[in-house]
């Protein structure tokens, strides 16, 4: 707590420095209050350090921290209410268009002594006195409790750059934990399951469990993976929702938990994962068998990692092996010490810190986090003394209530103040947060924290720096599963509360709102997350009480309804007009109360990804507004009127609002505008062109929508793009709409004027009419453009784009005019001498309707030097009259896609390379056959995708039988190709799919009308469905595919066979069949493998009523019409059986049944059943 006001007062004393501020309570009449306020604080600054040595042990030097730091808050929110209040003066005065620039003058000469003026001079006096009296008592109070002023040495300085550390460096003398773990989760062993790692906090099971998840032994073997960080405050279902936005990479909502399992299953079935969950703290038995337990329906060997302090939680969670994680030895703990102080692996360079560093090497107990965290805190300095300083520390292996080390508040101890306050801030947010670093840097700044009195950086720049600053002391590191995202360690988010104090507070499912009082009372910041049970009424009559709030943050909601949440806020936000920052990111709300107009403080709003449809004029009031993020509000149509009083704003970000047409007046006025994602060009009184002029702060990235409205060249140059040196990426857009109201030449002359900066990284060009491109367009001093696109032009070629030094990806689309694509791509042999295309590494044509012909190869545009050295992805598509191509050889082609193009062009490019290894080929017109030519060129292709190809009858030469063409292909899919009759499918292929080829008759190329065996050996999945004429199936050979793990063969009406009993492939996992010409009812019994997991039936007119467990069937259920299922199963689904009446009680009550086609299951599976399998 004393770090925290000594940092307060310290940004305090910088205001109160200031000029500015000092006029302004001069004109008030309370200068002679805020000079004596400035004396005063100093002086109670001077007593901290003893404060905070003497509040371990006594409480009234606790106590007395606590009184103080809320009395720096109030002083903060005078200070800034009367800078806010002479600003919104100033803004009515600006505004009074109707009073005569004469009178105007004359009012102004008498504004500082107007009737308003001076109330509001007596009252700030008023409030003034109270504070400085209250400060006499503080003085006093702290001679009453012996604090003395101590003379501190300050021994921080910014961390010395190292190298960064990968994680891979911090698990020294963990190699036999690794090795042992990977043995469990790579070892023979079929069964699925948990395997733990238990150990104590700071032990380091998060970062071994890192390191295993991205070994690439792990990354071989498994198919899917997935990290989820579970944290303290947990529920069920919200760890099964994030596993589920692990595994599928999107965000979904499920109104239930079963269906959150259904899709749990259908996701993990099949695939051989491995799933992390981190930081499981606690969970209960019965809620666990609920979510499903999903590692049992993954394919064998899939796996979960645990990680845990405690030993209960891995036998809950049913482990197959629970591994006590312990400390370093002192030698590898000595090591990990040295990388992270000295950035050396020893001490041999530094004998005379060898002593010092044992000694505090024995005091962190082995414990890497510990050792980390005060190594890093080390490295900036190499000074003998100041290692010994540390070491002698007289708090050292002490721990406070919260069990925190406090080895780790030597690290916070040695942060400079302002860092300190910017730690501990991050205490409200909840564990296992992801934190977004701008976002964060922007709560900071809505906070005061970030002071500009530093040079000329920005706050953002500081904020930045502060950030990395606390980083680089591992204070914060990368979240495993987000790739910019950052979190903290748990420990470090206790030391965070810890330091912190009662000023904040983060909510928890758990909380009772009932027995903070006297805590609501004090919060300066607050955060809530997910209370289903919580009363909304009840909370507000808590959060009322909390008039000095100056932040209150939104995770998630369990309220559902939207009148419910608007209602939340309508009664809230009147009573909190201290807040500086709101963030109702995610909410489920509509609408923003006009009450808003009213939190004169505010400096930070975010309603990003909400409901809402615009929002209320009365924002435009928030004179210090900073950040107004809405951000994912698709449904937002309308911003405030005016913006010309936002005269603070720094970052408005509009990104990803299509329904939002119309900027608000005063945009161009806002001159410390950094973000701005796109703005819309108007006509008339609208938005224009030139409103850019002033904005040279701007960053990162701006789309300019409406270009077709801007009708002079000059408003255009008047934007100044070519000054804005912060933007990276800058879309250019006009209407998909070519009129006769737009002109060819102007638009060029604009273009031409809006060369931006030459630092750009990213640039889009839509819908441009101008028959030609600018030169700047290709222009070789944009050294730094990395990614360029031209998108629905009307250019009949195409711009000189081969002499972009650095030009890493290009896409072309919808450029309907171009009819040739040849040597003015690459460049003029006059202007450019190198090679062409130095780094282009992706390149992509799609929907060129009128493309005819693409030329590149011979000449003398380039020398005797290759275009394209680094291709490596070509992809074109809907380039219907394509039919002549000439490229050249490109050695370093990977990736090939050609989509609703002529035969002709697959052909020259597999003919232009030989080293692909993935081929998509889709609706290729005329394409027969690839002859032996072409298909050798393939024999590096892993991956071949084939779909809607209608001409398509043979992959390769019908009369020949050599399958070596291909020897590198691993997977297969043929998709939709009607004509085809057979194809090579070579011996390696791991993975086969033919779907909806309803002429195939083979897969060899004799006419035989049977699936040959002999190309199966190596296949782990096979699925064939939808082929009509498939007759046959090798039966004799099923049990000697060892290697086959999933099955699916459905929907082949002509396949006219029924599986013998025992000669299903051994180690099948999943099967998947049905709808084929003999009904399932007499198939005969079936001898099912033992590790068969899923099984999924399709059975119309299958002539089954029933279904039974094998070994439980009686002699009643043995006929025809029952089938019997393997006790084996953990997942069972039907589909079609519309006659099925009844299933056995096992099957019924072990099996999740999915499956909306069969309506009499429901009469055997009911709610109640469904709750008893979790039990």
């Amino acid at each position: 707590m004393a770090e925290i006001v000594r940092a307060f007062i310290t940004l305090l004393c910088g205001k109160l420095n200031s000029a500015d501020l000092m006029k302004l309570a001069q004109s008030n009449g309370i200068d002679t209050q805020l000079k004596k306020l400035k004396k005063t604080l100093p002086l109670v600054q001077a007593v901290l350090a003893d404060a905070r040595n003497k509040q371990i042990t006594y409480i009234a030097a606790q106590r007395w921290l606590c009184d103080l730091c809320e009395l720096t808050y109030n002083i903060d929110d005078l200070l800034d209410d009367l800078t806010t209040e002479d600003m919104r003066c100033k803004l009515n005065q600006e505004s009074r268009a109707s009073i005569s620039n004469t009178v105007l003058k004359l009012l102004s000469s008498f504004s500082n002594f107007g009737p308003h003026s001076i109330m509001y001079g007596r009252q700030m006096s008023c409030k003034l006195d109270e504070i400085t009296n209250q400060l006499d008592t503080f003085l006093e109070r702290k001679n009453d409790l012996g604090l003395n002023v101590i003379v501190e040495v300050e021994s921080y300085r910014r961390a010395r750059r190292l190298e960064e550390i990968p994680v891979e460096s911090q698990i020294i003398g963990r190699e036999r934990d690794k090795e042992a773990l990977l043995m469990k989760l790579l070892g023979s062993d079929e069964n699925v399951g948990v395997v733990s790692i238990v150990g104590m906090a700071g032990v380091g099971k998060t970062a071994l469990a890192e390191v295993l998840y991205n070994e690439e032994k792990l990354k071989d073997h498994f198919e899917l993976r997935a990290w989820v960080c579970v944290t303290e405050a947990y529920s069920i279902f919200h760890i099964g929702k994030s596993i589920w936005e692990a595994v599928s990479g999107e965000a979904k909502r499920f109104p239930d938990l079963n269906l959150l399992h259904v899709a749990l299953k259908e996701k993990l079935s099949k695939k051989r994962f491995l799933l992390v969950l981190d930081d499981v703290w606690n969970i209960d038995y019965l809620l666990w068998k609920l979510l499903g337990s999903p590692p049992l329906v993954g394919a064998p060997g899939s796996k979960v990692i645990v990680t845990t302090g405690r030993t209960r939680v891995a036998s809950v969670m049913g482990s197959i092996e629970t591994y006590h994680l312990e400390g370093l030895s002192n030698e590898d703990a000595l090591s990990l010490f040295a990388q992270h102080a000295l950035g050396e692996k020893t001490f041999n360079k530094h004998p005379t810190l060898r002593l010092h560093g044992e000694a505090i090497v024995k005091k962190c107990g082995g414990l890497p986090l510990a050792l980390i965290m005060l190594g890093r805190v080390l490295k900036t300095s190499k000074n003998d003394d100041e290692w010994k300083k540390l070491l002698t520390n007289d708090v050292w292996d002490i721990k406070d209530a919260r069990g925190i080390l406090w080895t780790l508040k030597l690290s916070y101890y040695h942060l400079p103040p302002h860092l300190k306050l910017l730690f501990a801030y991050c205490s409200f947010f909840p564990r296992g947060y992801v934190f977004d670093k701008k976002t964060l840097v922007l709560m900071w700044m809505a906070e005061g924290f970030l002071s500009q009195s530093i040079g000329d950086k920005s706050m953002e720049s500081l904020g930045y720096e502060s950030f990395e600053e606390l980083k680089s002391r591992s204070f914060f590191q990368y979240s495993t599963n987000d790739e910019v995202g950052h979190t903290m360690h748990y420990l470090l988010g206790d030391l965070a509360t810890s330091v912190a104090g009662e000023f904040f507070f983060r909510s928890d499912e758990e909380m009772d709102v009932s027995n903070m009082n006297e805590t609501f009372e004090k919060l300066r910041h607050f955060s809530l997350k997910a209370l289903q049970g919580v009363s909304y009424k009840k909370l507000i009559k808590e959060l009322q009480r909390s008039q000095r709030l100056r932040t209150f943050l939104l995770m998630s909601s369990g309220w559902k309804s939207n009148d419910l949440l608007d209602n939340f806020l309508v009664e809230l936000l009147p009573d909190l007009q201290f807040l500086r920052g709101l963030g109702l990111s995610g909410w489920n709300i509509t609408k923003i109360p006009q009450s808003i107009g009213d939190l004169k403080h505010l400096r930070y709003l975010n309603v990003s990804n909400t409901r809402i449809t615009c929002l209320p004029e009365q924002v435009s009031d928030l004179c210090n507004l900073q950040s107004l993020l809405v951000s994912g509000c698709y449904e937002l149509s309308a911003l405030p009127e005016s913006f010309v009083n936002l005269i603070n704003l720094r970052h408005l970000d509009i990104s990803r609002t299509p329904k939002l047409n119309k900027m608000p007046l005063g945009i161009g006025g806002l001159t410390s505008l950094q973000t701005l994602p796109k703005v819309v060009i108007e006509r008339n009184n609208g938005f224009k062109i030139s409103d850019l002029k002033d904005l040279s702060n701007l960053q990162g990235r701006l789309s300019i929508m409406g270009l077709e409205k801007v009708i002079s060249p000059l408003q255009a140059k008047d934007a100044n793009l070519h000054e804005k040196e912060g933007l990276d990426v800058l879309d250019m857009e006009w209407s998909d709409v070519f009129d006769d109201y737009r002109n060819e030449m102007i638009e060029y002359e604009v273009l031409e004027e809006l060369r931006p900066h030459h630092k750009l990284r990213n640039l889009k060009i839509l819908f441009y009419k101008g028959m030609t491109f600018p030169d700047w367009v290709s222009d070789p001093s944009f050294d730094q453009l990395t990614e360029l696109t031209l998108c629905g032009c009307r250019n009949d070629c195409l711009p000189m784009l081969g002499c972009l030094p650095s030009l890493g990806k290009l896409f072309v689309k919808r450029m309907n005019e171009v009819k040739t694509v040849d040597f003015e791509l690459l460049s003029s042999s006059n202007s450019f001498l190198g090679v062409a295309f130095p780094s282009l590494e992706v390149l992509k044509f799609d929907d060129m309707q009128e493309w005819m012909g693409w030329f590149i190869s011979g000449g003398n545009y380039y020398g005797t030097k290759k275009p394209f050295p680094r291709l490596r992805e070509l992809s074109i598509k809907h380039c219907p009259r394509l039919v002549q191509v000439s490229i050249g050889f490109i050695p370093s082609l990977r990736v090939l896609h050609v989509e609703g193009c002529p035969e002709q062009v697959l052909r020259s490019i597999i003919g232009a390379t030989s080293s692909l290894i993935a081929l998509k080929m889709g609706n290729v017109k005329g394409l027969v056959q690839l002859d032996e030519e072409h298909l050798m060129c393939l024999g590096a292709v892993e991956d071949l995708y084939i779909h809607r190809c209608d001409e398509l009858r043979y992959l390769g030469e019908p009369e020949t039988e050599d399958y070596e063409f291909l020897s590198s292909l691993q997977k297969l899919e043929v998709r939709n190709c009607d004509a085809l009759e057979s194809l090579i499918c070579p011996n390696r292929v791991e993975r086969l799919v033919i779907s909806c080829c309803r002429k195939m008759t083979s897969l060899t190329f004799s006419p035989l009308l049977q699936l040959p065996s002999s190309i199966m050996f190596s296949l782990r999945s096979l699925d064939i469905h939808g082929c009509n004429n498939l007759k046959s199936f090798p039966h004799e050979h099923l049990e000697s595919l060892k290697s086959l793990e999933e099955l699916c063969i459905c929907d082949c009406p002509s396949m006219d066979y029924s599986f013998p009993c025992g000669l299903w492939p051994p180690n099948l996992r999943s099967l998947g069949i049905g709808y084929l010409n003999k009904p399932m009812s007499e198939w005969g019994p079936q001898k099912f493998p033992t590790s068969l997991v899923e099984l999924l039936l399709y059975g119309k007119h299958s002539g089954v009523v029933s279904f039974a467990v094998g070994e439980h069937a009686s002699n009643t259920t043995t006929s025809t019409s029952c089938f019997l299922l393997p006790p084996s199963l953990a997942s069972l689904g039907l589909n079609g059986f519309m006659e099925l009446e009844s299933l056995s009680e096992r099957s019924a009550r072990d099996n999740f049944i999915f499956d909306s086609k069969t309506v009499a299951v429901e009469k055997v599976v009911s709610d109640q059943d469904y709750h008893e399998m979790g039990r």
